[in-house]
């Protein structure tokens, strides 16, 4: 069975890593080219992992770019992993594998689909979060659920520490959903659209820290934004941005 991985951050990095050590074998890597997204959070290169394991490396603009099809049937690709990838796959794309499209999304889907999930977990106060591990369809984050793995969050988890274990959850899924996979003993479940949530796109702006917050608002959102998030920011009287990392 043949396995490509496109990622770009360092929760797929994560598990590629982890897989390697395992002995896993991918036949095809796929990345964004070096000069796009370079500020983006956790942004991550594989150059040096796909010469190391002998494995071609497709740089690319879009995820639906025409060589990415053209690759994916030349290599004969069973299954497809996009994890920590903001692009949304066409029809096909999905439909080009032999097998489908796995995505990842770090929160128990049907709970905030959409962006930032690990920022607005911490802002919403959640006592727990997780991350799914589904079969893309044309939706966002709609496919059906190959597993899911809680993370329980605690009073003072920071976007730094909730990142890890989302990290650590990647990891855990992935060795657990290949082995499936090879074998072909995996089991899909629907989601149930009447619990499904969306949550907005976030950007660096949306971290300033305004004198309308509470003292609770302005806390979560410090430990929302902070590493690897750009952090949140007030502007002193003399108009200067003053970014904030941590509340003690």
């Amino acid at each position: 069975m043949k396995f490509a991985f496109c990622t770009c951050v360092q929760l797929g990095l994560s598990c590629i890593e982890a897989s390697l050590l395992e002995g896993f074998k991918f036949d095809l890597f796929i990345t964004l080219h070096d000069h796009k997204s370079k500020s983006k959070s956790g942004r991550i290169y594989l150059d040096q992992i796909a010469k190391k394991n002998d494995t071609e490396l497709l740089k690319i603009n879009h995820i639906n770019d025409a060589e990415v099809i053209e690759k994916i049937k030349e290599k004969e690709i069973d299954w497809l992993f996009i994890i920590g990838w903001s692009q949304i796959a066409n029809f096909e794309v999905i439909n080009t594998p032999k097998f489908g499209v796995i995505g990842a999304h770090p929160t128990l889907l049907p709970e905030g689909r959409g962006r930032a999930a690990i920022p607005w977990a911490i802002i919403k106060g959640l006592k727990q979060t997780g991350v799914t591990f589904f079969k893309m369809d044309q939706g966002v984050d709609t496919g059906e659920i190959l597993g899911q793995q809680i993370i329980p969050t605690e009073d003072r988890e920071t976007a730094t520490t909730l990142y890890k274990k989302v990290d650590e959850a990647h990891v855990s899924l992935f060795l657990d959903t290949v082995p499936k996979l090879i074998l072909g003993n995996y089991s899909l479940q629907k989601q149930d659209e009447s619990k499904a949530t969306y949550w907005e796109a976030r950007t660096p702006a949306d971290g300033e820290i305004k004198t309308s917050m509470s003292p609770e608002e302005v806390d979560r959102l410090v430990r929302a934004t902070t590493h690897p998030y750009p952090g949140a920011f007030y502007y002193d009287d003399e108009g200067n941005k003053v970014i904030v990392w941590d509340v003690n």
